[in-house]
């Protein structure tokens, strides 16, 4: 087990489980080299946590963070003769101040952060990957360019590819701003359709492949998150497509197992080479 970029745990994300020690203890079960601790920013609006923050407020969050870098650096320490471990953040991008409010919080927390892994899991401020219901209302809140039935299969084609471009815009936007050194599930967007084909969506397409020259042009590793396999994939993230358009601009990849809790350290790493591979 080589290593990871990209973890959360239940200790500072209530979709997650454990506690981060647990995941750190168990990532050094499993051998691995280096094991990055990457828990969520802080979200600042009521309207944007998840259900299962009801009983959290926005200002919690970012306290909850600081004490993050906290436990994260203790660990780090503590068992620094075991493995390697990295001190990070995951973004989040729902509406523009959140940027501003992502800047805000690494110039406070300086160089306590030590990396980026800049993901967008918001369309519209509306998740994508919380459940299909929300993905579809996501989808839906995309406003159609042209006019006409709304359920004819033309029409159908453009809101999707409105919705791929919008998330394309916004994680060119992350993606310019904070130049991140790591680029989170690339391809989410297509989380509930992995099988669709950005050739299909040559608009879309155009805006993936601008982000992943501009990425690989900085330098950014896209991670090869093994997450996609326990979301019913037979691929990692990226997709087999995305993969060749990051090898066309000279990307370079990272391991991330995207863990929720000890239970998920590692998960799935067993398919990865022979997919790796598959991609050329």
């Amino acid at each position: 087990m080589p290593h990871s970029h990209h973890s959360h745990s239940g200790q500072f994300c209530k979709h997650a489980k454990g506690t981060l020690e647990e995941v750190v203890l168990e990532a050094i079960r499993q051998n691995f080299q280096v094991y990055g601790l990457t828990e969520h920013v802080p979200r600042y609006r009521h309207e944007d946590l998840y259900p299962e923050e009801a009983d959290t407020s926005p200002a919690e969050l970012q306290s909850q963070f600081a004490l993050f870098l906290d436990e994260a650096h203790r660990l780090k320490a503590k068992y620094s003769d075991r493995i390697t471990l990295l001190v990070g953040l995951e973004t989040e991008y729902i509406t523009p101040p959140d940027l501003d409010h992502l800047e805000a919080l690494l110039k406070r927390h300086g160089a306590r952060v030590e990396y980026i892994v800049g993901s967008v899991h918001h369309v519209n401020a509306i998740p994508i990957d919380f459940d299909l219901g929300t993905f579809q209302e996501a989808l839906a809140s995309v406003q159609l360019e042209t006019a006409g039935p709304p359920q004819t299969e033309a029409r159908k084609r453009e809101q999707q590819e409105l919705f791929l471009c919008a998330y394309f815009d916004a994680q060119y936007a992350l993606l310019t701003r904070f130049r991140p050194e790591v680029v989170g599930h690339v391809d989410l967007c297509r989380l509930y359709d992995p099988q669709l084909a950005f050739a299909d969506y040559p608009s879309a397409r155009a805006k993936a492949e601008r982000n992943v020259a501009f990425a690989a042009g900085y330098g950014a590793l896209f991670e090869v998150n093994a997450a996609a396999f326990r979301k019913g994939w037979d691929a990692a993230y990226p997709g087999r497509d995305v993969v060749e358009m990051i090898l066309k601009h000279r990307g370079r990849f990272a391991l991330s197992d995207d863990s929720h809790g000890p239970h998920a350290v590692g998960l799935n790493y067993r398919r990865l080479p022979e997919y790796l591979k598959s991609t050329g």
